[in-house]
């Protein structure tokens, strides 16, 4: 049976927690707060009842938490692991100090992985003892209803190790990206940092609105997207498949993306502009509760896009 530690009880690391466990795997969680770990049991309850209704919660949704310990002690929490799952805080000095302390508790044949989401293994696993077995796994949020996983490894860190930690995501249920090397943001963050940059770029010029900026990604790329990635998109949009299109569009694109915003985009006015949009509904209460719905939706997609009959054709790569 497949030992999961997860050091962090926060959103990624509830969710975490979540996955594994409907995936079978028996699961230990530690958290530096008493009342994090207090209230766990009622959250993994509360993401039960709004995943089970789409078949997101495993074959055993009653079993679930029940393959889920809270233990206050780290020591007790890694013992045995094959892999701890870190989702502490993304600051580099936090997680350096982190990732010592589990280098020194954590079995020698843990895999430590760390979900950060820009911070570099090589950045905060650098000469410790086990550092050939330490990378990044990084999610997207919510991870139990996003399966992508990039998985980000040092050049210190043991092959060995990167595949191990490949086979225990996919076991999960996750889709594992492995970066060939390692680049700050990964992949999802820099190809989100550059779509970004140009809807506030768009927004701030008075080119579009922030409810229509989001209605183009919503109900046009992302209706693509939700089932094919952008290389397969192009595939499909010519003829001849992706080098056709690139030699029929391929100018044209780059002459857009020639003209395209980067970080001059990220604005104090540009902020202003979108909270603006979202006034009233930016509150602790507001925003949970969009996140609550937003679940819902992605449980009620991954039921759908887990029954369709065409898998992508790079699935086995990635995995």
């Amino acid at each position: 049976m497949t030992e999961i530690a997860i050091v962090g009880a926060g959103l990624i690391g509830r969710s975490w927690a979540f996955l594994f466990a409907r995936a079978g795997f028996h699961v230990r969680v530690w958290d530096p707060a008493p009342e994090v770990l207090d209230q766990l049991g009622g959250d993994i309850a509360a993401m039960v009842a709004r995943t089970a209704p789409y078949g997101q919660a495993g074959v055993d949704p009653e079993g679930l938490g029940g393959r889920i310990r809270a233990e206050p002690d780290l020591r007790a929490a890694l013992q045995g692991a094959d892999l701890v799952q870190e989702s502490g805080p993304e600051r580099l000095e936090t997680k350096r100090a982190l990732f010592a302390d589990l280098d020194a508790a954590a079995d020698p044949g843990t895999i430590l992985a760390s979900s950060s989401s820009a911070l570099l293994a090589s950045a905060f696993a650098a000469g410790l003892p086990g550092a050939a077995r330490c990378l990044v796994g990084h999610p997207v949020n919510p991870p139990h209803l996003v399966p992508v996983v990039e998985i980000s490894p040092a050049p210190f860190t043991d092959p060995a190790v990167t595949e191990r930690a490949r086979q225990i995501y996919a076991a999960a249920g996750q889709v594992p990206v492995v970066l060939r090397r390692e680049i700050d943001g990964f992949i999802l963050n820099r190809l989100q940092a550059v779509v970004l940059a140009e809807s506030l770029r768009l927004i701030a010029e008075g080119y579009v609105d922030v409810v229509g900026l989001d209605d183009t990604v919503r109900h046009g790329l992302g209706r693509r997207w939700a089932f094919m990635g952008p290389m397969e998109t192009i595939n499909l949009n010519a003829p001849g498949g992706a080098a056709d299109y690139l030699m029929r569009y391929g100018q044209m694109m780059a002459d857009l993306a020639r003209t395209a915003a980067r970080d001059e985009a990220f604005t104090p006015e540009a902020a202003a502009a979108v909270g603006m949009a979202f006034a009233g509904l930016s509150t602790p209460d507001t925003i949970r509760a969009r996140q609550d719905w937003r679940d819902g939706e992605l449980a009620a997609l991954a039921g759908h896009l887990a029954g369709r009959a065409h898998p992508s054709p790079s699935k086995d790569e990635n995995r």
